[in-house]
């Protein structure tokens, strides 16, 4: 199946069915790692927008959601530089925090974003992203929780986009 986002056509990469089968197994992990905790699960925007409404709708644990919003990409590239448009207005100090991101590919985004977190003294900050691409990693990331592990394809759907075209896709797919 292909499909079109902007000026680019796609094809099917990681089905529904098996991105849905992945997030059940991510709530469940996180149920059982958390119990006991109340987090601040923290998605990035505008991407984690999916991931993070349906990986919440998996937790059996008392929490709290906030979004950030957080750029550095135009098009299919990235312009080198993080853009804050939405800042987190909860305290976050003595806290754990559960940061829900789309995808990982230089790093230089959330990279940026932990180190601004960390010197708000949470208690932890635990990384969850939905897709990695480690082959284009630029920075020093810890991933805690990885849904796929992909090459450096650029992808679209499920709340990833092309020039903001393609999140509203409920799969995942690569560039033609």
């Amino acid at each position: 199946m292909k499909i079109k986002a902007d000026d680019k056509e796609f094809e099917l990469y990681i089905p529904s069915e098996e991105l849905h089968q992945r997030i059940q197994e991510i709530g469940q992990q996180l149920s059982q790692q958390f119990k006991e905790e109340k987090p601040l699960l923290l998605g990035i925007l505008n991407g984690s927008f999916m991931f993070m409404a349906d990986i919440s709708r998996t937790l059996d644990f008392e929490l709290e959601i906030e979004f950030v919003k957080l750029s550095s990409y135009s098009g299919d590239s990235s312009t080198g530089q993080v853009s804050h448009e939405i800042s987190l207005k909860k305290s976050v100090e003595g806290r754990t925090i559960i940061i829900v991101e789309d995808i990982i590919d230089t790093g230089l985004t959330i990279y940026n974003f932990i180190e601004t977190l960390k010197s708000k003294n949470p208690k932890t900050v635990y990384l969850v992203a939905l897709l990695s691409k480690p082959v284009a990693h630029q920075f020093p990331i810890h991933i805690d929780l990885v849904g796929f592990e992909i090459p450096n394809e650029f992808v679209v759907g499920y709340g990833l986009d092309y020039n903001g075209f393609g999140r509203n896709y409920d799969a995942i797919y690569k560039v033609c």
